[in-house]
């Protein structure tokens, strides 16, 4: 029995019930996938649901604010995906009357859209017989066939991608990349697979050399940055705060926050009373006080340490919110989840 027969059998046998595979609308299935880019099935899943509960269509998509896709994004990280899965929405609504590209060339246009989810929505949607590649399947093919190609080189996609074809059914492509997909999120994991259990046990060159383990091979290590931030929380005569929308490129663009004070380390007390003045200089600051000690938060290329700080003034501030509005807006989970502590608390 060949590898893609071998292959599409342990998936009829063994997938996760699914709902974007129970479709071929490719509106559901472009949502199911910039979602779990960067993000694990079952984080992920809750979020399917409320997008496609709340918006139905991507017309209504298309015409919800950034806000409202921004706030129901909330949690799930790396929020440029929630930004161009708008922009995107806009575009097939407004310049495509509605309907989604049809071909893997069409779909690559499509911002935020790389290859491989045009190449999933194309054969998942429409049969078309091109091979994804993901972090999946570079492990299984690397370790199947014992192959040492850098998987960070540029050259491996290519490599990898006409390797996939090759094996690829053309009567069946959608099949087969949920299936090679699937075998790795579920069997061939990243570290410790069992090999003793698995229908390629005979046949896979990297366990016979006992290379697994080793395999893929990846050179490329990320640049860490450490940053500390200082979120000065407000708390005027009414009991009502301020917030600021993150307008500047990089990490939670246009999600909001408390007025942040970065430094180059973690600061003490008397580093914090010396600077909120100068950030507040209209209004008379009563007291100062650290919440908790400092939060860690870590991100993709970026670890943050967080501390909040309650800075109580005297005054009526210009534009307060209270604390009920506080929690209609889109945070960084990690202010939300200090918004939901502090209100539990207080």
């Amino acid at each position: 029995m060949n590898f893609h027969n071998i292959l599409i059998k342990w998936y009829l046998q063994n997938k996760r019930d699914l709902p974007w595979r129970k479709t071929t609308n490719p509106y559901h299935i472009w949502l199911s996938e910039i979602m779990l880019q960067q993000t694990r099935v079952a984080q992920g899943m809750p979020y399917f649901f409320s997008f496609t509960e709340e918006f139905p269509t991507v017309k209504n998509l298309a015409d919800a604010s950034e806000e409202k896709i921004l706030k129901l994004w909330q949690g799930l990280g790396y929020y440029s995906r929630a930004r161009n899965l708008h922009k995107t929405a806009q575009f097939i609504a407004n310049d495509l009357n509605g309907v989604f590209p049809d071909s893997y060339k069409e779909l690559l246009k499509l911002k935020g859209v790389g290859e491989y989810t045009a190449a999933a929505i194309a054969s998942f949607s429409y049969n078309e017989a091109v091979p994804v590649v993901d972090g999946n399947v570079f492990r299984v093919l690397s370790r199947y066939f014992d192959i040492e190609t850098d998987i960070a080189m540029p050259t491996a996609k290519k490599e990898f991608t006409a390797l996939a074809k090759e094996l690829m059914p053309a009567d069946n492509p959608a099949i087969f990349n949920q299936a090679i997909m699937e075998f790795g999120a579920l069997q061939c994991v990243p570290k410790n697979p069992d090999c003793a259990i698995c229908v390629f046990n005979e046949s896979c060159a990297g366990l016979h050399k006992k290379k697994v383990s080793q395999l893929p091979v990846k050179s490329k290590k990320v640049k860490i940055t450490n940053r500390y931030f200082n979120y000065l929380v407000l708390e005027d005569a009414l009991g009502n705060t301020f917030i600021q929308k993150r307008t500047s490129k990089g990490i939670w663009h246009n999600l909001y926050e408390f007025p942040l004070l970065e430094t180059d380390s973690i600061v003490d007390f008397d580093f914090v009373f010396q600077n909120s003045q100068l950030f507040f200089p209209d209004y008379t600051i009563n007291s100062i006080e650290k919440y908790s000690d400092a939060v860690a938060h870590k991100l993709s290329h970026q670890h943050l340490a967080i501390q909040f700080w309650k800075i109580k003034i005297n005054n009526v501030l210009k534009d307060g919110i209270d604390q009920e509005k506080l929690k209609t807006f889109p945070f960084p989970i990690v202010i939300y989840n200090f918004i939901e502590n502090m209100q539990v608390n207080s």
